[in-house]
């Protein structure tokens, strides 16, 4: 059995490497936009972010979110949400000012 070299770009920049001679899986996670398919969540009962492998019900959790970082904003995007629309629902009633 033979084995051929594949290079990219220009041969004389590049070592020579072996291509693998049998079929492997290149993707495990679910693939999306994020990076790592990975996706995390605010749990309202405990207080912390969790991610797919160890997370409560849906009824206990805000998300999915891309990264944990997102997840841990969670409660403070809601509280941003719910002022907007506090803010909307006012001027539509006539109760609020004229921005």
């Amino acid at each position: 059995m033979s084995v051929e070299l594949v290079y990219c770009g220009d041969a004389s920049d590049f070592s020579a490497e072996k291509v693998a001679l049998v079929r492997f899986a290149v993707h495990s996670d679910l693939m999306t936009n994020g990076g790592s398919g990975a996706r995390y969540y605010w749990c309202v009962r405990h207080h912390r972010v969790e991610d797919d492998s160890d997370s409560c019900p849906a009824k206990y959790t805000l998300g999915p979110y891309g990264s944990a970082e997102e997840a841990e904003r969670a409660l403070e995007q809601v509280r941003e949400r719910n002022d907007k629309w506090d803010e909307e629902d006012a001027r539509w009633s006539g109760s609020g000012e004229d921005k």
